[in-house]
């Protein structure tokens, strides 16, 4: 994991430089200290103190369906009604390229990374909820989707640009490290924090190896890795 680690930095150092473009302060996303030490992630700090943009506004993803109340919970999307069929199609694995490629270049990551989060994720299965409640193809919390502009968090395009974002906010708080900025995504940045590296729960650090193992594949021009 430490060889892995040093070449994953190397390449976060070229390929991820930080956000500057202006942008409306309303859309920016803040990384926030709470009193504990944990952190979390918002698009509206309100009066909270010790917080920081980490991602500016102008890169929100344009939303491709109409706008909703905001609601709290799952209960704010519509669950397809084959969330959780599992599908054998291999053409799942090349339908969602043109997002990928598009939330790669946009957000400055390389784009194996942002496909092996979403093989780990779903599968590529765009309708797919986990048993917390997190959705489609980068499993999206609710919370999450919201804070990243994600209005329907099924729609591919939308799902790929909002977790690609989110990625990207993790990666400028951890100094463009892939393999915490995966760990992340999936423990959550304030136990990145707390434990100072990857966090020692066994789901966690088998989701980096995973992720780590896609990511190669993809980037080595492997179509596949095994799951």
């Amino acid at each position: 994991m430490s060889t892995a680690r040093l070449t994953l930095a190397t390449l976060a150092a070229l390929c991820l430089p930080a956000l500057v473009a202006p942008g409306d302060a309303r859309a920016d996303i803040y990384e926030c200290r709470r009193a504990d030490g944990t952190t979390h992630y918002t698009n509206s700090p309100g009066g909270e103190r010790n917080c920081r943009v980490v991602v500016r506004g102008s890169d929100r993803p344009r939303a491709t369906a109409p706008d909703r109340p905001a609601m709290d919970g799952a209960a704010a999307f519509q669950r397809p009604a084959n969330a959780n069929e599992r599908s054998s199609d291999p053409a799942r694995y090349t339908r969602y390229d043109a997002h990928i490629r598009e939330a790669s270049q946009l957000y400055q990551l390389p784009e194996a990374f942002v496909r092996a989060v979403v093989r780990v994720e779903s599968d590529f299965n765009p309708n797919v909820v986990s048993n917390a409640g997190a959705m489609g193809l980068m499993q999206l919390m609710p919370s999450t989707a919201r804070s990243m502009g994600v209005r329907d968090p099924f729609d591919p395009r939308q799902n790929i640009l909002g977790g690609t974002r989110y990625l990207r906010v993790l990666a400028n708080s951890f100094n463009g490290d892939l393999v915490l900025t995966v760990a992340a995504y999936n423990a959550g940045g304030g136990a990145v924090t707390r434990y100072r590296g990857v966090p020692p729960y066994a789901e966690t650090r088998r989701y980096v190896q995973r992720v780590l193992r896609h990511y190669y594949a993809y980037r080595s021009g492997r179509v596949e890795a095994r799951r």
